[in-house]
């Protein structure tokens, strides 16, 4: 069935249900399967576990797990709260529960239809046959709580991260992608990249040795992400990876935001939503395991610490142990994070949330080297070509890099009315980590010695301190709807790390291979990595989004902004700078399930680094047009995002003419594209990604042309991307649990080198399935679950770069991963 086909029967049904005397209905599960729910809902009892919340969403639970529909007149669902519901009872016994003191009542229309209606003087009780009430003109929609557990969607309606006010998406004249938690279950997700990926426009890497989240959005690559809107910067370094055990969904805000958010880079940004405590008790325990000796145990478990529910509480925890494809490395990681909350008043509710993160790792830099069989008089390489060894070879040596993250937060948010709420968020977190790195080096005349060039071993501290202040208000003028933001932040951060390092001779057979460990290193002389650097950023912004006539949505803003960098080693005062960055969109809305959008904002970006003399570079600048089309079906059941951008991005570090030691921030560069992104359920049961970003960057300013030439794209951005992820559970009583799905990645050439030598990484396309089964046992709920990576064993590069600079030949160049499997067994009670 087609979308216009599916939507034209669902505008006929509204006509024919209006015409029988009911408003549209709330089919809230399995519409049109063939179940008998007769039975079940007059004698077979069942284990519910639902949370108190909105009617409407309970009902959605409730239809979920009985496959009975659910109508209903109006938002009357949305508006009222129902209690929790946790124990064995029939569907009517459950029913009757949830619409305990709401004053509705309830009736069979047929063996699997029940109308819900209000009591009149005809309708006394629940078997009353009385009519229903008159049509009205406001349609129930079938929503979940954002924090439960068992949330099927795969389209999130709504986000508060673009705009830091809850605003629907399609009103939101950004582009803002959700992954929300049930594609993060299907994917088993354990870090970041392997979800961000189903998003348009965004690439991902093994940065630092595999070591790192690397993330590229629209061709520029960041070196930081949110949690819940808190920065947690990593430098580009070996902090290791965000846990993924206390998330609740992902969101990417595509192009600048430095009008909410100060110094970022201008491609975009990734925000992680951490998992909030329930008032209702609930309790899961999952055990992965998978290729390469992978086992991955984890706990999540919330409910209230009080009778009255004042206090709630949630607590996840993971622990992870597992080898890789790859010789000599290892990983073991460790978290746990509590969460406490506080709902002091109705009005005022207070959030204090801890993470302890610690990881036994191995650094690999997946070298690859260079074979080249000449260079030309035009400086060209003759017949380039990558060396024709195994994936799973290692050419360096056992490089440990155990790394310690603590983080602390307190969130309070306070209610003056229903128009006017403030909130404020405290962050803190502290990293230490140890570094050992054998770097690859060139190939000798023999194009079989590598010289592996330098060993580096850093012990680095990060430690970043974060606080925001926001009061967001609603108001009227002229007619107009206002949502006013005025808020400000303040940003510390203190980076310290002592290096040492080795140039004591180091070599390898790369065809026969025989490790001897890393050369010494002498603690007595540090390297030229040593630094002691503080950062202070705080910035006050203003932002109105207002509603005019005929659907018309503008959004306006600006940030002054202010930066300074100390150089702590000899306590010199570095970069001071400040500036006013502005932000406007414009959305149109003339359809409900239509929106068109557009807006340009301007960045504020990262630190470059010093010049000459120690001196500290300007911070990088960048400008984004962008105009899209955004649509949504189904109750916001199905999304997507069509755009064009336009994105530049000035005062990139470029080698210094005067001395090519140092840099002077005048390169210039652009990315512009195409994206597309489709997610969300298309028929019931039959979820969906699809995505493609068409991104042609190009440098347009360098200082050493030679290098660099004016006109080539960036390296390691590919031109094509798209991805496909699609799964069905199946609807059908004799397969009810069972579901199955399977995706695509695809991916053109990447620019290998910055050099004018013209070499690339070939592109690749990779396949993976999705088989699971669900089905409850007793009180609990139990999923038994399996993922294939790489079904085809497809061997390709995923990332790296060639760095050439006499007498040096750096490759790096990551394999991907083989075909690997990943199951799970996770039970929920």
């Amino acid at each position: 069935m087609t979308l216009a086909t599916r939507r034209d029967c669902l505008q006929h049904g509204q006509k024919l249900i209006k015409t029988a005397g009911l408003l549209l209905p709330v089919v809230l599960f399995g519409a049109g399967q063939n179940t008998y729910a007769g039975d079940a809902a007059a004698d077979k009892a069942m284990q519910f576990n639902i949370p108190a919340q909105s009617l409407a969403s309970a009902l959605t639970r409730f239809s979920a797990e009985t496959r009975l529909q659910v109508l209903y007149e109006g938002d009357v669902a949305d508006k009222l709260q129902a209690p929790a519901l946790n124990g064995t009872y029939t569907p009517t016994q459950a029913l009757e529960k949830l619409l305990g003191g709401s004053g509705l009542k309830y009736r069979y229309s047929n063996d699997k239809t029940i109308t819900l209606e209000m009591p009149t003087s005809q309708n006394p009780g629940p078997t009353s046959s009385a009519p229903t009430l008159k049509a009205m003109t406001v349609v129930g929609k079938t929503t979940y709580d954002a924090n439960d557990p068992y949330d099927k969607r795969y389209a999130a309606p709504n986000s508060s991260f673009a705009t830091k006010t809850d605003t629907p998406i399609m009103e939101t004249p950004l582009n803002i992608q959700v992954l929300p938690k049930a594609v993060l279950d299907d994917q088993q997700a354990i870090r970041i990249d392997k979800a961000v990926k189903y998003v348009s426009g965004v690439t991902t890497g093994q940065g630092a040795g595999g070591l790192a989240d690397q993330i590229t959005i629209r061709g520029f690559f960041n070196f930081n992400y949110f949690r819940n809107g808190m920065r947690i910067d990593t430098g580009g370094g070996a902090d290791g990876t965000r846990a993924m055990a206390n998330v609740q969904r992902l969101e990417v805000l595509k192009g600048p935001a430095a009008m909410l958010y100060g110094r970022v880079e201008p491609g975009g940004m990734v925000n992680v939503v951490t998992k909030k405590p329930l008032d209702t008790a609930y309790y899961a325990l999952q055990q992965q395991f998978g290729s390469f000796d992978f086992y991955r145990t984890s706990v999540d478990a919330t409910g209230p610490v009080t009778d009255n529910k004042d206090l709630l509480y949630r607590m996840n925890v993971s622990y992870e142990n597992s080898g890789s494809f790859r010789e000599l490395v290892d990983y073991e990681k460790v978290f746990v994070a509590p969460v406490l909350q506080w709902n002091i008043s109705p009005q005022t509710q207070a959030l204090l949330e801890m993470e302890y993160r610690h990881e036994n790792n191995d650094y690999d830099l997946h070298s690859r080297p260079l074979i080249i069989d000449g260079t030309r008089a035009d400086g060209t390489w003759i017949n380039p070509r990558l060396a024709d060894i195994p994936r799973e070879r290692n050419l360096m040596e056992r490089n440990p890099n155990p790394v310690e993250n603590k983080f602390i937060g307190f969130n309070v948010s306070h209610k003056f009315n229903d128009d006017w709420v403030l909130t404020e968020q405290l962050g803190i977190n502290l990293l230490d980590r140890e570094r050992t790195a054998l770097l690859p080096g060139k190939l000798e005349a023999d194009q079989r010695t590598l010289n592996r060039r330098l060993v580096t071993s850093d012990f680095f501290s990060n430690e970043s301190y974060f606080t925001t202040t926001n009061l967001t208000g609603h108001f009227d003028t002229w007619g107009l709807k206002h949502t006013l933001l005025i808020g400000g932040d303040y940003y510390l951060q203190d980076v310290n790390t002592v290096g040492y390092s080795s140039t004591v001779p180091s070599t390898i057979d790369i065809y026969n291979p025989i490790h001897t460990g890393n050369p010494p290193i002498d603690p007595n002389t540090r390297a030229g990595n040593s630094f002691h650097t503080k950062e202070d950023l705080y910035g006050i912004y203003v932002q109105d989004q207002i509603k005019l006539p005929y659907n018309v949505h503008v959004m306006g803003g600006f940030r002054y902004q202010n930066v300074e960098q100390i150089d702590l080693l000899t306590n010199k005062v570095g970069q001071k700078a400040d500036d006013v960055t502005p932000q406007v969109g414009v959305l149109w809305q003339p359809i409900k399930w239509l929106s068109l959008y557009g807006n340009y904002v301007e960045n504020f970006g990262t630190t470059n680094g010093m010049g000459q003399g120690n001196t500290f570079l300007p911070p990088q600048t960048a400008q984004q047009w962008e105009g899209g089309v955004k649509t949504s079906f189904f109750d916001d059941s199905l999304s997507s995002t069509i755009s064009y951008f336009n994105l530049t991005k000035q005062n990139i570090p470029t080698i210094d003419p005067a001395n090519p030691f140092f840099s002077v921030a005048t390169g210039e560069a652009q990315s512009r594209g195409v994206e597309m992104d489709i997610r969300g359920e298309i028929l019931p049961g039959w979820n969906a990604i699809a995505t493609y970003a068409y991104t042609e960057t190009e440098v347009l300013k360098e200082n050493n042309p030679k290098q660099i030439p004016v006109g080539d794209s960036l390296r390691g951005i590919p031109k094509h991307t798209s991805t496909l992820w699609t799964t069905y559970d199946f609807q059908q009583d004799y397969l009810r649990g069972v579901k199955v799905g399977a995706g695509m990645e695809l991916y053109s050439a990447r620019k290998a080198t910055f050099d004018f030598h013209d070499f690339n990484f070939a592109g690749y396309g990779v396949v993976d399935l999705l088989a699971s089964y669900r089905r409850k046992v007793a009180k609990t709920n139990v999923t038994l679950q399996l993922n294939v990576i790489n079904l085809l064993d497809k061997e390709y590069t995923h990332d790296g770069f060639i760095f050439s600079s006499a007498p040096t030949l750096e490759t790096r160049a990551t394999w991907g991963t083989p075909r690997s499997f990943m199951g799970s067994v996770k039970v929920e009670f």
